[in-house]
């Protein structure tokens, strides 16, 4: 299975509340923070939410 490697690039500063607890429940904390997730469909919305706060790569 594929896998993301989520990288939380900008800050959480004046962002809405639901980003900052999707960034939260993703495992990101502060800038340059990394996690790498299963490719599923659940962690693909949440980043989709999210996604001009983070960069995101597919890894195997």
């Amino acid at each position: 299975m594929a896998r993301l490697k989520v990288t939380q690039t900008k800050s959480v500063i004046g962002s809405k509340q639901n980003h900052r607890d999707t960034l939260r429940s993703l495992g990101l904390k502060r800038i340059n923070d990394v996690v790498v997730k299963d490719d599923r469909p659940e962690y693909r919305g949440m980043v989709h939410t999210v996604r001009h706060l983070v960069t995101v790569e597919e890894v195997d």
